[in-house]
């Protein structure tokens, strides 16, 4: 009997395998296992036109193996454009919640690319095993294209059936697959040939459940797994049995092609994926190895919100191929087993050196432009530049030169008005005052010059008195200077004075570290430069009474080392930084309290000392001692040590000229292991959900969360720039795991979860093991651990509030670099200024491209200015032209939808 001949129920078998380029080995030991497979799969799918395998959606496993393999590119070409071998679409895998929405965008992007020069892309969005997913996944898949996706974990308990129609805030909807039983569900299918027929009926009426009488899909593999070398016979000996299953085997995308993506009547699911209900969700991946998730967000911005808009605007030359380099790292380093931190202790040494490379790759491009925006501006000038499309006036550090002289130190701006500013330190001026014999004077000189340095110091001019040579250096020197001719000069002096002592003497510059009050454009800069006076104050920092105030804010110390917090409306938040410290008998994946648990949230002492006093800038330190058990109980885990240490927790709290919110910085030299520290904040009104902003979006969670799936579903969610919550809103440098308190006083940030092994066999809160046993013990974090956040009181909403204006504000500071070139006249550069919507990216791809998105509810109009501009056109994800745009007057108008991610290309 065959498949013509018998009406029988057809099972989709789809052979793949899921890589984790990097997890419980590090990249290059897993890579040797990648070879393996790839070189006894290409051969097997080459034998066979009816062989197919799907290589889990992310082309760095195909590159992997090429860079050991190159020969094999032509065979891999031509198994993709056969239909048999399906690549892409993504680039890796990545942990959505870990990295910013533009990661997410040049991760599919490049993916694409390198997916197109294989033979094109498998047209799946296919997320197998990521720890949830972001609210707006559908709208970047449906920007490049896709209108299907496929998942396993975050699907909440009321999606009973294989597929559903998930939205993103906008409305942009993708037809998802859901895996019943995850990525691997018919992994044993084939492993007992006997019983190939049976297991393939048992199959298709355990997935009845799902899939109804639609023909179920079976996904044959899991981890760094191969087909069995039997596979063809045994679908064989089904399709040729009188049994009422047949099986077919395909790519992931021939198995989902004759799904209707429009198909009505299915589930929906609205935003994010973050519901234990069907699938682990692992949330502790959020707070281990905390010190990777801060590198990851600095890294980003440096390239995302600096190098890449600058070099844009203002030195294109500086970009290529350094940027692209970046980014490549940057996608690489979000994989879901790499910034996650749930890997060996060498694989996330692995990954926080790609983060630093992308980090000074970024930072060389935003330097070189710099540069060239120096070289425009007056050598005795600071050039101020604004990584934000709208103006600023915030306060900026820099180093000037000013005569001992003056008093006080202004900045003018190219206005012609004075910035206030407030003195930070003097430099030492005198580098060296040192006596040398007449006979060694000379090569004094000559060691301590290289060219025209001395000391890191640009040689201004150079003098001989007296039996005293002279040195004056500086920012910028004399080019005329040279070494040669001035030793000549010193040994014929040296000659003429006979023998005795020398006084060499290198004389710095006056100079003062400043800070100051300045303003820039949007997406540019300007110059300004010292001049004696004061500018004139908005405001002032003072610090009176035990109190810092701003005029907007106002900071209070408590007896206890809490804060008393004061918002510019009047909202109070009293006892901010209460420090609770529990023990952790979990791993990477998830938080495990001890059964018996001890918390420590009462300082034995606390002290208070001003660090800063104003005007611009004042600031407060407080020292809190704590004794913390020392770690876990040896013997079962159950319970803390008795035995403790002794930790000092340092708070320096900060305010700045008009700032609506309060700085903080949080840091102690962790000597325990096995626990969890975290920094509370009451709420100002009692919170009955909270909003995080992340991965453009602002999502609202309940304060619960929806397990069903044997782990515990512990409240715990990530924010990237913002959670907000009763009022009580914080501002965050990085991705931050936060919790909101069941009766909705309290918000927690977690500083540190420190553990000691990827996974537990036996876990308080999780029913199975997430990974193997293997011991992290740099993941118990040793040594300081900072954390920087800002407070924001508020009544009314995060969006009433302006969290998102905060969170730029706080995130993104001005920076400056000294002027270098020959002009006189101070001036300033205008860049891209937008109202009604976010700047989010800006880049140098056929024209200017910028990445818009809404943060709203509502249906807006966006404004875009730019100096010269002449054409605008709107594109999609992938850059190509949606619809031309007017430009009036230099600006063009953009309707968005309520949450929507768009471009605009302009051109100049």
């Amino acid at each position: 009997m065959t498949d013509a001949t018998v009406s029988r129920r057809t099972v989709h078998v789809v052979p793949h395998t899921h890589w984790d380029r990097e997890w419980y080995e590090p990249f290059q030991r897993f890579r040797l296992q990648l070879v393996d497979l790839l070189d006894t799969v290409l051969p097997r799918l080459e034998a066979d036109p009816r062989f197919r395998f799907t290589l889990d959606g992310q082309t760095a496993a195909v590159d992997d193996y090429l860079e050991v393999r190159p020969d094999a590119l032509p065979r891999v070409i031509a198994l993709v454009r056969s239909g048999q071998l399906a690549v892409g679409p993504w680039r890796v895998l990545a942990d959505s919640f870990l990295c910013s929405g533009e990661n997410l965008v040049r991760n599919l992007e490049i993916g694409l690319a390198r997916s197109a020069e294989l033979g094109g892309a498998m047209r799946v969005g296919y997320i197998p095993d990521q720890f949830g997913h972001t609210a707006q996944l559908p709208q970047i898949l449906r920007g490049f294209g896709f209108d299907q996706a496929c998942l396993w974990r975050g699907v909440p308990a009321h999606v009973d059936h294989h597929s559903f129609r998930w939205v993103s805030p906008d409305g942009s909807a993708v037809r998802t697959e859901y895996l019943p039983g995850g990525y691997g569900n018919a992994s044993v299918l084939f492993s007992d040939p006997s019983a190939t027929v049976e297991r393939s009926i048992s199959f298709a009426e355990q997935m009845r459940a799902w899939f109804g009488d639609t023909e179920p899909l079976a996904m044959y593999g899991t981890d760094h797994s191969a087909p069995i070398p039997t596979l063809l016979e045994q679908v064989g000996a089904v399709q040729g049995s009188a049994a009422e299953v047949t099986l077919r085997l395909e790519t992931l995308a021939e198995a989902l092609s004759g799904r209707d993506p429009e198909e009505t009547g299915l589930p929906e699911v609205l935003g994010e994926l973050r519901s234990h209900a069907r699938a682990n969700l692992l949330p502790g991946i959020l707070s281990v190895r905390v010190a990777v998730k801060r590198a990851m967000a600095e890294a980003e911005r440096m390239v995302e919100r600096y190098a890449e808009p600058l070099s844009a605007l203002w030195c294109p030359s500086a970009a290529e191929p350094f940027l692209g380099m970046a980014w490549l790292r940057l996608v690489d380093a979000s994989c879901h087993d790499s910034v996650t931190g749930c890997g060996a202790d060498t694989t996330a040494q692995q990954v926080a050196a790609r983060i630093a490379e992308a980090e000074q790759l970024g930072s060389a491009v935003r330097d070189r432009t710099l540069n060239e925006l120096a070289a425009t501006a007056p050598s005795d000038s600071v050039v101020v530049v604004n990584p934000s499309a709208h103006e600023r006036t915030d306060l900026v550090r820099c180093q000037v030169v000013a005569p001992d002289e003056w008093s006080e130190v202004a900045l003018e701006l190219p206005d012609g008005s004075l910035a206030p500013t407030q003195e930070v330190a003097r430099a030492q001026r005198n580098l060296i005052d040192a006596t040398f014999p007449a006979q060694d004077l000379v090569n004094a000189v000559r060691r301590r010059t290289f060219g025209q340095v001395m000391y890191s110091r640009a040689i201004q001019r150079a003098e001989i008195s007296d039996h005293t040579v002279t040195f004056t250096v500086g920012r910028m020197g004399d080019p005329a200077y040279d070494v040669e001719r001035f030793a000549d000069e010193l040994t014929a002096a040296v000659a003429a004075a006979g023998p005795g002592e020398w006084r060499l003497r290198v004389v710095d510059e006056p100079s003062r570290e400043l800070l100051a009050l300045t303003t820039a454009p949007a997406l540019g800069w300007a110059s300004v430069r010292p001049r004696p006076g004061i500018g004139v104050l908005p405001g002032e920092v003072s610090f009176v009474d035990g109190s810092l105030r701003n005029g907007l804010v106002s900071v209070a110390v408590n007896e206890d080392g809490t804060l008393r917090v004061t918002g510019a409306d009047g909202t109070v938040l009293d006892g901010v930084g209460r420090i609770v410290d529990g023990g952790d008998a979990g791993d990477s994946y998830n938080y495990g309290p001890p059964m018996t648990d001890t918390l420590v949230d009462k300082p034995t002492a606390v002290s208070v000392v001003e660090a800063e006093r104003g005007p611009l800038l004042g600031a407060v330190v407080v020292r809190r001692s704590y004794d913390w058990p020392k770690g876990l109980v040896d013997f079962d885990g159950t319970a803390r040590t008795p035995e403790t240490v002794a930790v000092e927790v340092t708070m320096r709290v900060e305010l700045r000229v008009n700032e609506p919110f309060a700085r903080i910085e949080v840091s102690f030299d962790n000597r325990s292991v096995d626990h969890r520290v975290r920094f509370h904040l009451p709420t100002a009104r009692t919170a009955t959900s909270s909003h995080a902003e992340g991965q453009f979006s602002v999502v609202e969670r309940a304060l619960v969360n929806e397990g069903g799936n044997g782990e515990h579903p512990l409240p715990t969610f990530p924010a990237s720039s913002f959670v907000d919550a009763g009022g009580t809103g914080v501002l965050l440098h990085n991705v931050t795991e936060y919790e909101v308190s069941e009766d909705g006083s309290e918000l927690a940030l977690t500083l540190l979860r420190a553990v000691g092994a990827i996974s537990r066999n036996l876990h308080p809160l999780r029913a199975e093991p997430a990974g193997p046993t293997t011991p992290i013990p740099e993941a118990q974090v040793p040594g300081v651990t900072t954390s920087c956040f800002a407070v924001l009181p508020h009544a009314g909403d995060w969006a009433s509030a302006n969290l998102m204006d905060a969170a730029e504000r706080y995130r993104n500071p001005l920076i400056t670099v000294a002027g270098t070139g020959d002009a006189s006249e101070l001036s300033a550069g205008e860049g891209i200024a937008v109202t009604g919507a976010t700047a989010c990216g800006l880049r140098q791809r056929d024209g200017l491209e910028l990445r818009l998105v809404s943060y709203s509810a509502s249906a807006s109009t966006a404004k875009v200015s730019l100096p010269g501009l002449v054409t605008a056109a709107r594109v999609d994800l992938t850059g190509a032209v949606v619809d031309e745009l007017s430009v009036v007057d230099g600006v063009v108008e953009v309707p968005m939808r309520p949450w929507e991610i768009t471009g605009v290309r302009l051109n100049r």
